[in-house]
């Protein structure tokens, strides 16, 4: 198993908005990436954790340069960034 956390620097008048957008593109990432098993959100005093799982460490590297991710999630996110995501891929064991 492996999960792809991307964390999200939000100010917290923001986080409503991005939490809203974590659900409107939910359903996509799990019908369409291919390997998707779980996306979940957490969100912290500082910062928004997204928690996606996958079946391979393949799978989740591909969905960093989907359309999906690159041209939907990303761009709508980004008004509401205040510093890069830190994007990190685990193996589990």
């Amino acid at each position: 198993m492996v999960y792809l956390e991307i964390t999200l620097y939000v100010a917290p008048q923001d986080r409503t908005s991005a939490a809203a957008i974590y659900a409107r593109f939910k359903g996509q990432f799990l019908t369409q990436a291919v390997g998707a098993l779980s996306k979940e959100l957490l969100i912290r005093d500082e910062d928004v954790q997204v928690l996606h799982r996958f079946d391979t460490a393949e799978n989740a590297a591909a969905y960093l340069v989907s359309k999906l991710f690159t041209d939907d999630v990303v761009t709508a996110l980004t008004p509401m960034l205040k510093a890069n995501p830190d994007i990190r891929i685990y193996q589990a064991t």
